[in-house]
């Protein structure tokens, strides 16, 4: 899946100082509460999303590789650089100039795979240089969607 760059975050007091809080509501609420403000239960976006805002920045999603993951094209990821990535953890990398989407996988060789069985998993010789053809350039940590209507 490839992804295309659509910006950083904005600075850790531009977050704060513009912060909205959305009232949560739980499943068990009732018709009659909707517009009520809920007891203490609210969610600030910014600080589910984007804990380290300096390292952090968006891409929209491109293609199908990802499918299994529930990555869509039209997808927004949230990728933070600050992360170290582990196995399991769903990167963005740069393959031969190109940003995608892949799982990293570890163990018991180091490989990017695709979710999607249609593509081809990546041998990653995994080192951030420039001789390299492979960089792991950042952790997927949320992923935005806007569901189409009707």
């Amino acid at each position: 899946m490839r992804v295309s760059y659509l910006g950083t975050s904005e600075s850790a007091a531009f977050i704060a100082a513009n912060s909205v809080r959305i009232p949560l509501y739980s499943e068990s609420m009732k018709p009659s509460d909707l517009g009520k403000q809920p007891e203490d239960k609210s969610v600030d976006l910014n600080a589910l999303c984007i804990p380290n805002p300096t390292t952090t920045f968006f891409v929209r999603a491109q293609g199908e590789p990802m499918e299994r993951e529930d990555i869509q094209t039209g997808d927004v990821l949230v990728v933070d650089r600050s992360l170290t990535a582990r196995h399991g953890d769903i990167v963005i990398a740069f393959e031969h100039g190109k940003m995608a989407v892949m799982t990293l996988q570890l163990k018991p060789d180091v490989l990017l795979r695709p979710k999607n069985k249609a593509y081809a998993a990546t041998v990653a010789p995994v080192v951030e240089d420039e001789a390299s053809s492979l960089e792991v350039f950042g952790v997927v940590t949320s992923v935005v969607r806007q569901l189409e209507r009707g």
